[in-house]
């Protein structure tokens, strides 16, 4: 499914095929032409079926731009057009003055989510394509994410108890508007995509320069899919490393762990322990990955001195890491104390 060109049925029914049982989809569907292309891809693969999932589309007007109104209504009367239901949500209340879209994400899912229990929904589908995984991975590079997050976006997530998927994750946007172009089907376009004043839309331009260099979306796609193949062999070996731990520390409490087998572990794996670790027990968390990376170096540099008793303890993420060279514990931070209010 590499080509630009329209997505032909027979693509469409097998990014579809894994929703055939499901009781009900919704279908996030903003106007604009990656959300329509869902839409219209997905009323056809269900018309083509004698039965299926019951189709449910939902827009979110997050109320951020006087257009949003109308681009709903248009959605509504295509949906209408195609025999499916429609619905529209508002983000209501004060909105951030920073962190927008991030806060605008985290309210749409929320809202989706909503929908989708009303509806008896398993999953709710998105439009993510290509295009918006290797923004993903190019987002995640400036940010100095590890692994994991080189990995970006799956093609499955769970949010709010609620699975989201993203069956067009193969496809490239250049592919959904030559299927709209081809069906003769209008959609929007939103003006803040194009907006220099946040993230995306900065990479975004940068696109045709790196992939003129062959770092284009397709590339950067296939590097985040072997960031996920390499995330999933790493994490099966910290499930290992800690069933090895355990049976090292038979008898001692859970938390008390043989200070030299963690050391003899990976660096990687350490790292990956140690998340996991202060992620279950600590009121702050989760931790940053660099953050762990530093207690990591820290605890390897403390194990090659001389001195003996308490060799490390330092608090990340509401958790406290002691070591000596015998043990390592990690156990939940006594609360913080209320900063006490000065007397006049």
């Amino acid at each position: 499914m590499s080509s630009d060109g329209p997505v032909a049925a027979a693509d469409a029914r097998a990014l579809f095929a894994g929703f055939a049982g499901a009781p009900a989809l919704v279908l996030a569907v903003s106007g604009g032409p990656d959300s329509i292309a869902l839409l219209w891809l997905m009323a056809r693969w269900r018309r083509a079926r004698k039965s299926g999932p019951a189709l449910h589309v939902v827009t979110v007007d997050h109320g951020l731009r006087k257009e949003s109104a109308a681009e709903a209504r248009e959605v509504k009367r295509l949906a209408a057009s195609l025999g499916l239901p429609h619905r529209t949500l508002r983000w209501t209340g004060d909105k951030p003055k920073t962190g927008l879209p991030a806060a605008a994400r985290d309210a749409r899912y929320r809202l989706l989510a909503r929908a989708a229990r009303t509806a008896g929904a398993s999953h709710v589908l998105t439009a993510h394509t290509r295009d918006d995984q290797a923004e993903t991975v190019l987002m995640r590079m400036a940010r100095g994410s590890g692994l994991t997050g080189l990995a970006a976006m799956t093609d499955q997530t769970e949010r709010d108890g609620i699975r989201i998927a993203r069956p067009l994750l193969p496809l490239s946007k250049a592919a959904l508007i030559a299927t709209l172009d081809k069906a003769g089907i209008a959609y929007a376009v939103d003006p803040t995509n194009a907006d220099p004043h946040f993230t995306r839309p900065r990479l975004r331009a940068l696109m045709p320069v790196l992939a003129a260099e062959g770092l284009g979306p397709h590339a950067l796609a296939r590097l985040a899919a072997r960031m996920a193949r390499a995330d999933a062999a790493l994490e099966l070996m910290a499930d290992g490393a800690e069933r090895f731990l355990a049976l090292r520390n038979p008898g001692r409490a859970p938390d008390a762990i043989d200070a030299g087998a963690f050391m003899g572990l990976a660096e990687e794996i350490r790292v990956r322990l140690l998340l996991r670790m202060i992620n279950a027990v600590g009121r702050e968390g989760p931790a940053e990955l660099g953050k762990a990376e530093s207690l990591a170096l820290a605890m390897e540099q403390a194990m090659e001195g001389t001195r003996s008793g308490i060799l490390l303890k330092q608090t990340l993420a509401g958790a406290v890491i002691s070591l000596t060279r015998h043990r390592l514990k990690i156990a939940s931070a006594p609360p913080r104390r209320a900063a006490s209010r000065k007397r006049p």
